[in-house]
């Protein structure tokens, strides 16, 4: 890949996706995988004008040895120099940058239950500290090449021609590989507010799925809820793209009102496992059945995290023909496959998808209908023949998707 559009892309992720202001600190979680590329990242965010940029650096083969020789009490504590840099963070509102190119089957064999219940005791020390930089500090996930993941989305082809061919559709989905991935950004920001804009405008009250597979969901809206898409723009009005790539329009739905099943089109990866094949039921708003062809023990174990892991935090709308199912490349990412076409996420909602959140104390939100839940999980539902229609509160359906794409 050359050198220049790197540096492009590079840009593109310090002032498109964090939107870097002058004398803002940046962190930047990156494996070990494009070492030159995350020093372009560094360099262009100092460009930018952050006055500081630390790389957290991780070793995926490091934290499964990790996991499986550490004890229960050992992964479950805060250790008081995490806790300090949880609290720098949340303090000053840093600037943080995801750079994804892990294994998707990279956490295989571990034990899935001592995770999770890890991960639950943990949750209530971290929390504080993600409430206070909500809507707060700038964001972005975004991913580079790894050998691994790259010969699992290639695996016929040598590990160069892999790592060359992935380079290549994570450009071209990001859409990153022009001469001007910033102005390309800008457009595309600009055609999902304008959906939003139209969506926003109808009074919604429910959305209704169904799918040849045999899909059939309703899904209530909050009544002061609102479509998402894009951009965003924390609470000092600092704009920047939380995810690059991303094709989605979406909304936080009604906690707890959501009623049929649904079934997955893509694998999902989650916690460095893939679940295949699978299909929720929803009753009185919360998943009462789950069925999976692979991995569904730890399905059933993502869905019981905690009382809001079974119910929906967001539906997401994206047109069948987006950029990346267009490629034809099954990515086992949830950054790249979610974007691919509709999704939803279950576990924790979006504060922001309520009108006026701003007013609003996170128990407030929560009140108004948005999820809680200490998991975020997206899942794939989208299909060529997705049919979704929107159900205003004086009854007056209006189609929003039909074969799987915009109807509007």
């Amino acid at each position: 890949m050359r050198k220049t559009q790197l540096q492009r892309y590079a840009k593109l992720l310090a002032k498109t996706g964090l939107n870097v202001k002058k004398g803002q600190t940046v962190f930047v979680a990156a494996g070990l995988d494009q070492p030159e590329f995350v020093a372009m990242v560094v360099e262009e965010c100092y460009k930018a004008g952050a006055s500081e940029v630390y790389v957290e650096w991780s070793y995926q083969p490091v934290e499964k040895i990790s996991s499986q020789y550490r004890s229960l009490e050992s992964l479950s504590e805060l250790k008081p120099w995490a806790r300090a840099k949880w609290e720098f963070k949340a303090k000053n509102y840093s600037c943080r940058l995801y750079i994804e190119s892990d294994d998707p089957d990279g956490m295989k064999g571990v034990d899935q239950k001592k995770m999770s219940q890890a991960r639950r005791a943990l949750f209530p020390e971290i929390k504080p500290f993600r409430q206070a930089m909500e809507n707060r500090h700038q964001w972005c996930i975004a991913a580079v090449p790894g050998k691994a993941w790259a010969k699992k989305v290639f695996p016929d082809l040598s590990e160069k021609k892999a790592m060359e061919e992935m380079w290549k559709v994570i450009l071209r989905t990001s859409r990153a590989d022009g001469r001007n991935p910033i102005q390309t950004w800008k457009a595309h920001n600009a055609d999902l507010d304008a959906r939003c804009e139209y969506l926003n405008g109808l009074g919604l009250q429910y959305l209704e799925y169904k799918s040849g597979n045999g899909t059939d969901l309703k899904v209530e809206l909050n009544p002061d809820g609102r479509f998402c898409g894009g951009k965003e723009k924390t609470l000092q009005g600092r704009i920047f793209n939380p995810n690059i790539p991303t094709e989605e329009v979406f909304t936080s739905p009604k906690a707890g009102s959501a009623e049929g099943i649904v079934y997955s089109t893509k694998p999902l990866s989650y916690m460095g496992e893939l679940i295949e094949n699978f299909s929720l039921r929803f009753e009185n708003g919360k998943v009462v059945e789950v069925k999976a062809e692979k991995g569904e023990e730890l399905l059933k174990e993502m869905v019981s995290m905690d009382d809001g892991a079974g119910k929906l935090g967001e539906c997401a709308l994206i047109p069948y023909e987006s950029p990346i199912n267009q490629s034809g490349v099954l990515f086992y990412n949830t950054l790249f496959d979610e974007n691919a076409s509709c999704h939803f996420a279950l576990g924790h909602g979006f504060n922001e998808c309520l009108k006026g959140f701003e007013k609003y104390t996170d128990e407030e939100c929560k009140a108004h209908g948005i999820n809680d839940s200490m998991i975020h999980v997206d899942f794939m539902i989208g299909a060529r023949d997705t049919d979704i229609v929107g159900i205003t509160a004086d009854g007056k359906r209006v189609q929003i998707f039909k074969n799987g794409t915009w109807a509007f």
